[in-house]
């Protein structure tokens, strides 16, 4: 049985154990479930990459969350102040990630962005053609989603 699966009849059993099955009782059967896996790994002999990808996908949500947070607040300002300090542009940004569940998160969570908007993915699924209202320097924005949020799904979809 695969990590997960053994995670998920962990979760309902616990949920079985209080006798509701309420998301509390589901995610918190789930946090004791993979603390238990985890736990237990010595005793089954071998390491699943499971733990890590979990880590990763964590990982993921709460530094986009926190990308989301501050890029509202940026566009926020930029909306509510009489100065105005954007400076669009069409940025072509090189894709690392390569499978076709990496481009898809990549390109819905620059999307999701207050400031940035996915525009296409070249036909060889190299290239993706954004729009950045803050790009007075393209090649920073650049590097900073290719060291974010692209590296972070690449890390959480497709494995180190």
């Amino acid at each position: 049985m695969s990590s997960f699966a053994a995670n998920l009849v962990l979760a309902a059993a616990w949920a079985m154990l209080f006798g509701a099955f309420t998301p509390l009782t589901i995610v918190s059967g789930f946090v004791v479930g993979y603390g238990v896996l985890w736990l237990l790994q010595p005793l089954v002999g071998r390491r699943s990459s499971y733990f890590l990808r979990v880590w990763y996908w964590l990982k993921l949500v709460v530094l986009f969350l926190y990308e989301l947070l501050l890029s509202s607040i940026e566009v926020l300002w930029e909306v509510v102040t009489p100065s105005h300090i954007s400076r669009p542009a069409i940025i072509d940004m090189p894709l690392d990630v390569k499978s076709d569940a990496g481009i898809l998160l990549v390109t819905n969570l620059i999307s999701l962005t207050p400031g940035t908007l996915s525009i296409d993915v070249s036909e060889d699924r190299r290239t993706l053609r954004l729009h950045a209202m803050f790009a007075e320097d393209p090649e920073a924005v650049r590097r900073q989603l290719k060291s974010g949020m692209e590296k972070w799904v690449i890390d959480a979809v497709e494995g180190t």
